[in-house]
C-alpha cells in the first residue's frame, strides 16, 4: 500500500537560546522509511518560513520524523528539535483522506522528550486510503510487529544465556567502576580475550554527544588489549571523566543491547550508559551510530597490500573504495539504464555536430570567432582605411555596409541572437516551484521575487508532487501553460485583437484589476525569458504588438487586422480630397490648431493609426517593456521583423506530416514495423489540432522551432522525435519530454493503439504519468 504523500513544510517557531548571540539558520529534514529529504535553510531567524513541498513514499503505517537543524558554517549542523507524526493516526482523524490537512507539531529536545523547544507547522496532501483495506492491513501490520518483537526478545534471551555461560567472550558486556577497571556482571575481574589478565581499552573522556553526528575513529586501545576487542563508543571531544559520574564503590547496572536482526560479520551491537545504541566494527576498528547493512549479493570485501579496504563487484567485475549498499547499487543500475537509453541520442548528436565542427576548424583556425558563421558563397568581408567593415560581392562586383547574413536569412539571425543570449547568460540555475492549481499567482510571486539578471540562469521548474526532473521538458510545459493562463478572464489583462483574429493585444480596460501594472511588468519578464531561453508560448500577440517589442514604427497597414472599419475610413481619407478641418484628438503638441490639408494628411493618418493602436494602453505598455528590458534589452532583437519575432516566440503553426516522418528515429522498432505503420496512419487521420496535442504530449509543447522537426531540441542539444518499443500491450503510451521520446508498447491491433494513444493524449496531465 505504498503511495506518494506531499509534505509541505510551512513554518516553525523556535524558543530563543540566550546562550547564543546569533539566531539559528534552520532547515527541516523529513525522514520516513529510509528516505530523507531536506528543505532550504532560512538565515538567522527564530521564526523560519519555508512553504516548501517535499514528496515522499509512505504506507498508511509509516512514521514521519521531522528534525529541525541549524546550519553551521565551520562545524557540524546542530539539532534544534524533533517531532514525529504517525500516518495512521492522521488518516483516522481525517476520514482516511489527507487532503490539505494542517498539522501543528511540538518540537522536543532529543535529550529530553518532555522539553518542548518550539512548534512546527506542516501540510499533508495527496493520500487517500480505503477504510476496509486499512482495517485489514492494520491487523496484518500488528501481527508482523508482534512477531518482530517476539523475535527480538528471543534473540535477547539467547544473548543473555551465552553471556552467562561464557563471561569472558569477546561479546560480553563491560561496565565501568570508579577505578577505571572493567568488571563483568558478577562483579569479578574479567580476563582479557587472550586468556591473560589485563586492562580493557580506556573509555572515552565523556559520554558520546547527544546529537546524532557522524562518529570519528575510536581511541586507540592499550598495549595489553587485543585489536579485535574494542568496547569503546564513538569518539568524542575532551570533557569530564566518565568515572566521576559513578559513586565510589558502586557498579553500573548491566544494559542489554537491542537487536534488530543479524549484523554483518565482524560487527557488534552495543549500548552506552545513556541507553543509546551504537555499533562496533572489529575488523576496521571503528564505531558508528548507524546500523551497518550486509553487502549486496555479488560483492566482496578485500584488503590491498597497503592495508586499505576496498570492495569487489563480481557481477560487473569492478571495484570501489566506498562500501556498497542496496540503495547505492539500485541507484547505479538506474543511472546505467538511463545512460544506455541516451547513448543512441548522444551518438546522433555527436555525429551531427562533430563533422561540421571539423569543417569549420580548418579555415577558421587563424580567424576570430563569428557567431553568424561563414559568409554566403561569393561574399568577402573587408575593412576600409577608417576601420569600418564592409562586404564585397564578387558575383556582381558590388559592395555594401550591411552584413549579407542578416538580410532575409532567419536561421542566421536566430543563430546570432542565440550567441548573444549565451554571452548574457549567468552561471548555475534557479528553482521555480509552482502548483498547477495556482500557476499564475505562484509564477508571479517567484519571478518578481528574483533579481532580473537571475532569470538569465538555467531554469529548474518544479511541479510539487510530480516526479519529473527538469532537463528542459518541464520548463517547456511551464512556458506553454503559463502563457495560456495569461488569457484567464479573471485577470482581464489581454483581449483578442478582433472577432476573427485570435492574437492577443493589451486590454484597455485592464485597470479594473488594481494590480494590473505589476502583472504587465511580470508578463514582460516572462516573455523576455521565453525568448532568452528559446522556449515557445501558447498564444501569440498581434503584429503591432510585436512591432512595439522591436521598437519599430507602426504603419497604417497594421491597423487593418485590429480595426478594419477604422482602417477603411483612414484609407478613404487618404484617397479623398480634404475640404475642411478634421480634428477629434490632439495627435501631436498643439495639434488642435493644425488644419489637416493635402500636404500633411499623410502625417495625420500615421498619427491617427498610432493613436488607435495605443489608445488606453500607454501605462500597460510601459510596465510591460520595463519588465522585458530588465531581462532582455530590446536592442538584441533589432535584426528581426515582426513576423520573424512571432515565429521565434510561437514556433510554426502548421505541422508538416512528411517533415515529421522524415525526422523521426526508432528504437527497437523499424520503419516497416506494423506498430509504426499504424502510428503514422493514426497521425495522418488526425486534424492539425490533435497533431499539436500529440506533439505537446511527447515534447512538452505544440510549437516547432524555425527549422521544423529537424531542429527539435532536447536536454542535451538537438534531439529528434523518437519512438521506442517499451512495455506490454496493455500499457498506456508514455512520454519523455526532455528527450522528445514516445514509449510505444507493441499493440496487437490498430484500434487498440488508437484507443490508448487518444486516452494518453487527452486524459493525462503532468509528469510521472504511467
Amino acid at each position: 500500500m505504498k503511495a506518494q504523500l506531499q509534505v509541505t513544510v510551512l513554518s516553525a517557531k523556535l524558543k530563543e537560546n540566550k546562550k547564543n548571540w546569533f539566531p539559528p539558520s534552520p532547515y527541516v529534514e523529513v525522514a520516513v522509511d529510509g528516505q530523507s529529504k531536506k528543505t532550504d535553510k532560512c538565515n538567522n531567524t527564530h521564526s523560519p518560513k519555508w512553504k516548501q513541498a517535499l514528496t515522499v513514499i509512505v504506507t498508511p503505517f509509516s512514521k514521519l520524523i521531522f528534525r529541525v537543524w541549524s546550519h553551521q558554517t565551520l562545524k557540524s549542523d546542530m539539532l534544534l528539535g524533533m517531532a514525529t507524526l504517525e500516518i495512521s493516526k492522521a488518516l483516522q482523524d481525517n476520514d482516511m483522506k489527507l487532503c490539505q490537512v494542517m498539522q501543528n507539531l511540538q518540537l522536543c529536545s532529543d535529550r529530553d522528550h518532555h522539553d518542548v523547544v518550539g512548534d512546527l507547522s506542516v501540510l499533508l496532501d495527496g493520500l487517500q486510503v480505503n477504510a476496509e483495506n486499512f482495517t485489514s492491513a492494520e491487523r496484518e501490520h500488528e501481527a508482523a510487529t508482534n512477531a518482530a518483537t517476539n523475535a527480538r526478545q528471543n534473540i535477547d534471551t539467547r544473548n543473555r544465556s551465552s553471556r552467562d555461560v561464557s563471561p569472558s567472550s569477546g561479546s560480553e558486556e563491560w561496565v565501568m567502576v570508579p577505578n577505571g577497571h572493567s568488571v563483568n556482571g558478577t562483579e569479578s575481574p574479567a580476563p582479557s580475550p587472550g586468556g591473560i589478565g589485563g586492562k580493557r581499552p580506556p573509555r572515552p573522556a565523556r559520554p558520546p554527544p547527544p546529537t546524532p553526528r557522524r562518529p570519528t575513529a575510536s581511541p586507540a586501545s592499550s598495549n595489553s588489549s587485543s585489536a579485535g576487542d574494542m568496547n569503546e563508543v564513538p569518539a568524542v571531544s575532551n570533557g569530564t571523566p566518565l568515572a566521576a559520574a559513578v559513586n565510589s564503590g558502586s557498579v553500573v547496572p548491566r544494559v542489554t543491547p537491542v537487536s534488530n536482526g543479524p549484523l554483518p560479520s565482524g560487527w557488534e551491537q552495543r549500548v552506552d550508559l545513556n541507553g543509546r545504541m551504537y555499533f562496533v566494527d572489529h575488523i576496521e576498528k571503528r564505531t558508528s551510530w548507524e546500523r551497518p547493512e550486509a553487502l549486496p549479493p555479488g560483492w566482496e570485501r578485500r584488503v590491498d597490500p597497503m592495508g586499505r579496504v576496498y570492495y569487489v563487484d563480481h557481477i560487473t567485475r569492478t571495484t570501489t573504495w566506498q562500501r556498497p549498499t542496496q540503495e547505492s547499487v539500485r541507484n547505479y543500475e538506474e543511472w546505467q539504464h538511463q545512460r544506455s537509453q541516451l547513448q543512441g541520442a548522444m551518438q546522433q548528436f555527436n555525429q551531427r555536430f562533430i563533422y561540421g565542427l571539423q569543417d569549420q576548424l580548418a579555415p577558421a583556425a587563424n580567424k576570430e570567432f563569428d557567431p553568424l558563421g561563414p559568409l554566403p558563397h561569393g561574399w568577402e568581408k573587408r575593412t576600409d582605411t577608417n576601420g569600418r567593415v564592409y562586404y564585397v560581392h564578387h558575383g556582381d562586383r558590388t559592395t555594401q555596409w550591411e552584413d549579407p547574413r542578416t538580410q532575409g536569412d532567419l536561421k542566421a539571425k536566430v543563430q546570432y541572437f542565440r550567441f548573444w543570449c549565451q554571452q548574457l547568460s549567468m552561471p548555475q540555475h534557479i528553482k521555480i516551484t509552482v502548483s498547477r492549481k495556482t500557476l499564475f499567482e505562484d509564477s508571479f510571486q517567484q519571478i518578481m521575487g528574483f533579481h532580473p539578471q537571475d532569470l538569465r540562469r538555467r531554469l529548474w521548474i518544479i511541479f510539487p508532487g510530480e516526479e519529473g526532473l527538469d532537463y528542459g521538458g518541464v520548463a517547456r510545459e511551464w512556458f506553454f501553460l503559463l502563457s495560456h493562463e495569461v488569457l484567464n478572464p479573471m485577470y482581464c489583462l489581454f483581449e483578442y485583437a478582433g472577432k476573427d483574429n485570435y492574437c492577443l493585444q493589451i486590454n484597455p480596460a485592464s485597470y479594473i484589476n488594481p494590480d494590473h501594472l505589476k502583472y504587465f511588468k511580470f508578463i514582460g519578464r516572462f516573455i523576455a525569458m521565453a525568448l532568452f531561453h528559446g522556449k515557445f508560448i501558447d498564444t501569440g500577440f498581434s503584429l503591432p504588438f510585436y512591432k512595439r517589442i522591436l521598437n519599430k514604427p507602426l504603419a497604417l497597414k497594421d491597423l487593418e487586422s485590429i480595426d478594419p472599419e477604422f482602417y477603411n475610413s483612414l484609407i478613404w481619407i487618404k484617397s479623398a480630397e480634404i475640404l475642411g478641418e478634421v480634428t477629434t484628438h490632439e495627435l501631436k503638441p498643439d495639434g488642435g490648431n493644425v488644419q489637416v490639408t493635402e500636404e500633411n494628411k499623410e502625417e495625420y493618418i500615421r498619427l491617427v493609426a498610432e493613436w488607435r493602436l495605443s489608445r488606453g494602453v500607454e501605462e500597460q505598455s510601459q510596465a510591460f517593456f520595463e519588465g522585458f528590458n530588465e531581462v532582455l534589452p530590446q536592442q538584441y532583437l533589432q535584426y528581426f521583423d515582426a513576423k520573424e519575432l512571432e515565429v521565434m516566440l510561437c514556433g510554426m503553426q502548421e505541422i508538416d506530416l512528411s517533415d515529421w516522418q522524415r525526422n523521426t528515429i526508432y528504437r527497437h522498432y523499424a520503419r516497416t514495423s506494423k506498430q509504426i505503420i499504424w502510428f503514422w496512419q493514426f497521425v495522418k487521420e488526425m486534424d492539425n489540432e490533435k497533431r499539436m496535442r500529440l506533439l505537446q504530449f511527447v515534447t512538452g509543447t505544440c510549437r516547432l522551432p524555425v527549422g521544423g522537426f529537424a531542429d527539435l531540441m532536447g536536454s542535451n542539444g538537438p534531439q529528434k522525435f523518437c519512438i521506442e518499443k517499451v512495455g506490454k500491450e496493455n500499457w498506456l503510451p508514455r512520454s519523455h519530454t526532455c528527450f522528445n521520446r514516445l514509449d510505444l508498447p507493441p499493440y496487437k491491433s490498430y484500434e487498440q493503439m488508437k484507443e490508448k494513444l487518444m486516452f494518453a493524449i487527452e486524459e493525462t496531465e503532468g509528469f510521472g504519468q504511467e
